[in-house]
């Protein structure tokens, strides 16, 4: 058999895809056009470009969180999060073995990688990051095809049933463009977030990861996170995202009711 005629079938079969998707997508109710431009940008709306010079992250000493869930909280209210959705999150897990057994608890979020997977995949522009490194989904060019959801090695992504497009943590934006902090920062009761910009020497968050070794999430995914730990326990550094409750699931096994205060439910 020739060898460009699989070369050229998969081509073929691209050209179809594509088409065929394109098609699909403008003959959905509601649908907007593909495209890789973005209004926003384009017009220098400097909620889309960001803050040039800066590059923002995060540094999250894990022996401060005490799992006190205060920065979901914060941040459901503040981004009027859906029911059961969340931009943030502190899962908990238990190391060690009996007798030796303890709680690690690890909040997670969008990292706002610099090479960010998301990016790459989504068909019309709108989750790109700004010039400050902060990544964002503008939800009025977004028509929810879930590339990006899948795409993203943290599953840090969910889909908004509300305004039926991804959403994702945003460092707050809003907030920071203002000069404020995200509102998980804000509320975190041990101090165990800190946030600023990378690219001052004299930030906070410059000087954690010059006096503390650190690490991230996932490190082989390849994306770069900005979102760093300190005294990241290499048992739950790849574990998998989830939103049990240990106690939940203790009550459970021992036959007792799950009280409100330790609700999986996301409210």
């Amino acid at each position: 058999m020739d060898e460009k005629e699989p070369q050229q079938s998969r081509r073929g079969f691209v050209k179809k895809t594509t088409a065929l998707l394109g098609a699909a997508v403008l003959a959905a109710p509601g649908a907007k056009a593909m495209s890789l431009t973005n209004p926003g940008r384009e017009s220098g709306d400097a909620r889309y470009i960001g803050q040039e010079g800066k590059r923002f992250g995060m540094v999250i000493d894990l022996r401060k969180c005490v799992g006190c869930q205060a920065c979901t909280s914060a941040c459901k209210s503040e981004n009027k999060v859906p029911h059961e959705k969340f931009r943030t999150y502190v899962p908990e897990y238990e190391l060690g073995s009996y007798p030796n057994v303890h709680k690690a608890f690890l909040p997670q979020l969008c990292n706002h990688c610099a090479e960010p997977s998301c990016v790459s995949v989504c068909p019309t522009g709108a989750t790109f990051a700004r010039k400050d490194g902060i990544v964002v989904v503008d939800n009025e060019i977004c028509w929810g095809c879930g590339y990006c959801i899948n795409a993203c090695p943290y599953d840090k992504r969910y889909f908004n049933p509300i305004t039926n497009v991804a959403d994702k943590c945003t460092l707050c934006a809003h907030r920071v463009d203002h000069g404020l902090l995200p509102a998980c920062v804000e509320s975190c009761v041990g101090g165990a977030r800190v946030f600023g910009d990378l690219n001052d020497p004299h930030s906070t968050v410059s000087k954690l990861l010059s006096s503390y070794p650190t690490t991230v999430l996932k490190p082989a995914s390849g994306t770069k996170p900005r979102v760093f730990y300190i005294a990241l326990s290499g048992e739950i550094q790849g574990l998998p995202y989830s939103l049990k409750v240990l106690d939940d699931i203790a009550r459970k096994i021992d036959g007792m009711p799950t009280t409100r205060e330790w609700s999986t439910k996301g409210e």
